[in-house]
């Protein structure tokens, strides 16, 4: 017999819009479109239901690290997220050794297998030294594609974005690439021009990794990479909303240029999200937390965010100010799109997997569920 549960009287959040004192019923770990009578139900009412979190930019967090640490402390490191909303994260490497790189990719594809990630994404090394932000100088390298196509076959059919310095020598060409084996080909950490930009993604490029961030700023004579990366449709661009990354009119500006199908909430969080603050390695660098803000001990740099995704829903719309329906647009539907996994997740509709948030009023979290079972037991009345 069917197990069923019946999550009523919240406000959810549809594709088609807020439904007012809705249901949503979840059956056999999916969302269903009907059950019987007798099914149990959960009141939610004065809360909000919103689909799982997507987050395809994420290094580590609950003091874990996705690049060097062991399968245990991975494991550990996506519970975090998973505590905090996030049910479908990518597993994102900062720059290393190639050999290194590829050895962790055969690892981590495992971990894709079993559906405990979503994938794997290289933030590096094919990045420029001169945006190379929290990255290790001494092991980058230009996007050769050959290059390129061993960590894309080392994560045996999981390697999900690459981010690259598409003005570096071959970049224009492992774009190409990217985009022949279905692989995201991200434009960040870069140098490039306005129209080295527009020929990436003409070549097949599709995500801006984290805009604004660790590229040139927009120039009234030399617009460089932002204003091609937001005028052009078929970009996404990725915003880190943690009020240290972005000031709140570059965010606005995002939103206003990009419209909401065209904007992803990503955490780029590493170590030390969900566990405090302290020393931490990211990649071979030293990072200091202080105060929540990440940066490399030698330099200042920021290094990556300690950002959860249930605080970039409340700040976008407690202190952005905007709409529920467009901040979940860019929390869960646009990356799961992205990520070719939305026929599964990302949404609230039947036949789905049954993931969701459950907040209140003041859109604090108050309940996660994965595929059915609670991650976080809904804590209401």
């Amino acid at each position: 017999m069917a197990v069923s549960t019946v999550l009523a009287g919240a406000r959810v959040v549809l594709p088609t819009g807020i439904v007012e004192n809705g249901r949503v019923i979840v059956e056999n770990g999916r969302i269903a479109g009907s059950t019987h009578e007798d099914a149990p139900a959960i009141d939610l009412t004065g809360h909000w239901l919103v689909p799982g979190f997507v987050d395809m930019h994420n290094h580590g967090g609950g003091g874990a690290s996705f690049t060097s640490g062991t399968v245990e402390e991975i494991l550990t490191g996506v519970h975090t997220h998973r505590l905090h909303g996030t049910t479908t994260v990518v597993a994102s490497f900062v720059t290393g050794d190639m050999h290194f790189l590829a050895q962790r990719a055969g690892l981590l594809s495992e971990l894709a297998e079993q559906g405990e990630i979503a994938g794997i994404h290289f933030e590096g090394p094919f990045i420029s030294p001169c945006r190379k932000g929290a990255h290790d100088e001494s092991l980058l390298r230009d996007p050769d594609p050959a290059e390129v196509r061993k960590l894309i076959d080392a994560a045996r059919g999981q390697a999900r974005m690459v981010t690259l310095a598409t003005e570096l020598p071959g970049g224009i060409d492992s774009v190409r690439l990217l985009a022949e084996h279905g692989v995201i080909a991200a434009i960040g950490h870069t140098d490039a021009t306005y129209e080295q930009t527009r020929a990436a993604i003409d070549a097949g490029a599709t995500v801006a990794t984290h805009l604004y961030n660790a590229m040139p700023g927009l120039g009234h004579r030399a617009p460089g990479p932002i204003a091609a990366l937001l005028e052009d449709e078929r970009i996404t661009v990725e915003l880190i909303n943690d009020g240290t990354h972005l000031h709140p009119a570059a965010l606005e500006l995002a939103f206003h240029h990009a419209g909401p199908e065209r904007v992803a909430f990503i955490t780029d969080a590493m170590d030390a999200a969900g566990f405090g603050d302290g020393r931490y390695m990211l990649g071979t660098l030293e990072v200091e937390v202080k105060d929540s803000v990440a940066r490399l001990v030698d330099g200042g740099s920021i290094a990556g965010s300690t950002l959860t995704l249930d605080r970039a829903f409340k700040r976008a719309v407690t202190v952005d100010r905007l709409p529920v329906e467009s901040v979940v647009q860019a929390i869960s539907a646009n990356p799961a799109r992205l990520l070719g996994v939305y026929d599964r997740v990302g949404s609230l509709e039947p036949g789905k997997d049954a993931d969701l948030v459950v907040l209140d009023a003041d859109f604090e979290l108050k309940g996660v569920m994965r595929k059915g079972t609670w991650v976080v037991p809904p804590q209401v009345g």
